[in-house]
């Protein structure tokens, strides 16, 4: 989710092929790159020995909200000064958080327990005096009360943590492996995607293992499920009204669509954390972390969300953890890590998530298109789509998309719904220029055994190569127009192949309406925002104007719906709004709805081809009165 200085770097090679095979085989261990220009008849460099490191990980007080880690480093060549480090962010979600913030309580000490002198020396870095010393034993508290799955929280209820936001690292060894052992709290079980050694610690190959496998820890309800001869459960923390057999049967068809694919599972095991409170997911190599509202199971159009959240997350384990956008591994933890590939990363796996729930029959093909039609409106919504292309918002996430403000609108996009459209239109283009005998899925694969299996991550140029060989054709009018630029999609143009057409309800344009974007804050109608073009951007209400009153009565939301609802455009009303706690009026025009309500129709009198193309893409006949089933 976020990028600052590319990192393109590929895996150890030939030297080192054995470690590279045993890392395809258990996903767990990813190697440093090498440079490619080492010449094979160089001696091997002289390898510094690394120092081994043991996490142990305390819960005494969680009402307290602090966890403590105690880290052990014991290196034969331990250098004057060891810096530990604390990441600034944590994969998958693109911003600098700055993790730092939340240690407190930092102590050094040697083997005998003498405590040794150490320096803060920058936001997340620690100096310590260790000139002599085989052994240093750090210990520290981390403040953990923010249920997000990217932070951590601990109470008297569980604890979630990333361990990107709670464990240090050694300068220069983020390819050094380590243990955990956690001490739980109470009879608290632990659950993780890192392998056991035995009791409560774990093994992490390098840091990028470690980093990429969160905790939770609690007396948390659990279910477990087989495809493909590996293990999966789902890990709900917390009660709701959730079905664990249900979530089980469903997740089995979710994976088993995913394995189809790809041809294999490429993992000894995989977990769901489930934490029900907020909203959210977080991929990791052999698990993921979730977040969804207790009783959002039911009914079965809200269980279908938390449907499409495991979809999404699920398929990271193969796009972004492992067919990696260039910058994206192995990662530089205290710096922005820039990529133009998020619009495939993240609104790839956006489109993917309807396309497997599809293919595994829980949802119909109307509700997978009328999903699709709906983030189509809410793009179409949005001015900016003609102010930054889906590369711009890729490479821009880490100063946009996690801080947007009310103008956002107007010059920004969200990569992963324009990702997610631009993904569909991409399967679709391929699918109609192959003659339906290639789709998106063998760019995915091709993604996946030509550039992840071999050692590498793909560039902009490597995914575009990879949707012309599956189309057969050149595409860079089409990645030239929507990828790299701004241009209006040509959906009708695109769709037309499968039988279908982009249909614009403009029934509203003879409707009245102010154009702003408005919100309910507790019984406060406030301007959330102000699109470009809209009467209300051109007569001056601002983001943060309180309307009061319209025509001299007190505005509420559906008063104020109903009460313009009764005007034409062109009619003058008054708006008393309070702007800074200041009251004033406004001589306002209404102006017409310009907002359209899309959907997808079938086209009329459907040929052969189109109908075919149909039935193969959505797995469901094309008719006016197509079943849906």
């Amino acid at each position: 989710m976020k990028i600052a200085k590319t990192m393109q770097r590929n895996l150890h090679s030939f030297g080192i092929l054995a470690v590279f095979l045993i890392a395809i085989v258990s996903m767990y261990k990813e190697v440093p790159a090498q440079s490619k220009g080492a010449a094979k008849s160089q001696p091997a460099a002289v390898q510094t020995p690394a120092p081994d490191i043991h996490f142990t990980v305390s819960m005494t007080k969680p009402w307290t909200h602090l966890l403590e880690v105690e880290m052990d480093v014991k290196w034969a060549q331990m250098p004057d000064a060891l810096e530990l480090k604390m990441p600034v962010w944590t994969p998958g979600s693109y911003l600098v958080r700055e993790y730092a913030r939340h240690v407190q309580d930092f102590a050094a000490k040697d083997k005998t327990g003498r405590p040794l002198d150490w320096a803060k020396t920058d936001k997340n870095t620690w100096r310590i005096n260790a000139k002599g010393q085989t052994q240093v034993v750090v210990a520290y508290r981390v403040y953990a009360n923010e249920l997000t799955v990217r932070t951590n929280e601990l109470n008297d209820d569980h604890a979630f943590w990333n361990n990107a936001a709670l464990l240090l690292f050694p300068k220069g060894q983020l390819a050094t492996g380590s243990t955990v052992t956690v001490k739980p709290y109470g009879n608290w079980k632990i659950a993780t995607g890192l392998p056991a050694l035995g009791g409560n610690t774990f093994r992490a190959e390098n840091y990028d293992i470690l980093y990429d496998s969160p905790f939770e820890v609690s007396n948390y309800k659990e279910v477990s499920f087989n495809v493909r001869g590996k293990q999966h459960r789902f890990v709900f923390s917390g009660d709701g009204n959730y079905d664990l057999k249900q979530i089980a049967s469903d997740g089995a068809k979710i994976v088993e669509e995913a394995a189809k694919i790809f041809g294999d599972l490429p993992y000894d095991n995989y977990t769901f954390i489930v934490n029900l409170r907020g909203g959210g997911g977080l991929e990791h190599l052999n698990s993921t972390a979730l977040q969804f509202d207790r009783f959002g199971f039911k009914p079965e159009s809200r269980y279908k969300q938390f449907l499409h959240l495991v979809a999404h997350e699920y398929f990271h384990l193969w796009n972004v953890k492992r067919i990696r956008p260039d910058a994206l591994g192995p990662f530089d933890y205290e710096h922005e890590n820039y990529t133009k590939l998020l619009w495939f990363a993240e609104g790839g796996t956006a489109y993917y998530e309807g396309v497997l729930l599809r293919r595994a029959g829980l949802i119909t093909d109307k509700e997978l298109l009328e999903e699709k039609a709906n983030t189509i409106q809410q793009l179409q919504a949005r001015p900016g789509r003609f102010e930054t292309s889906l590369e711009e918002a890729s490479s821009d996430a880490w100063i946009k998309y996690y801080r947007q403000d009310e103008n956002a609108v107007n010059n920004q996009i969200s990569y992963y719904d324009k990702g997610d459209i631009v993904a569909m239109m991409l399967d679709i283009r391929i699918r109609s220029a192959s003659g339906g005998k290639r789709s998106l899925d063998d760019v995915m694969r091709y993604l996946y055994s030509e550039i992840y299996k071999k050692g590498r991550n793909y560039t902009p140029a490597d995914l575009q190569k990879a949707a012309e060989i599956a189309a057969g054709t050149n595409l860079d009018d089409f990645f030239s127009k929507y990828v790299r630029g701004e241009a209006e999609i040509d959906y009708n143009g695109i769709v037309a192949a499968i039988g279908l057409q982009l249909k614009a309800d403009e029934a509203n344009s003879q409707k009245a309406y102010i154009g702003a974007n408005l919100a309910d804050d507790n019984g406060r109608l406030t301007v959330r925002s102000v699109p470009a073009n809209t009467p209300a951007y051109e007569q001056g209400l601002n983001s943060g104007d309180q309307i009061v009153a319209v025509d001299g009565y007190r505005a509420t939301q559906n008063f104020l719906e109903k009460y313009i609802g009764e005007r034409k455009p062109g009619d003058k009303v008054r708006l008393t709004v309070f702007r800074f706690d200041k009251l004033r009026d406004i001589d306002f025009t209404l102006g017409n709805n310009t907002r359209a309500e899309y959907s997808f129709e079938p086209v009329e009198n459907p040929n052969t081809a189109q109908q075919e193309q149909y039935k193969g893409y959505l797995k469901a006949e094309l008719s006016t009165g197509a079943s849906g089933q």
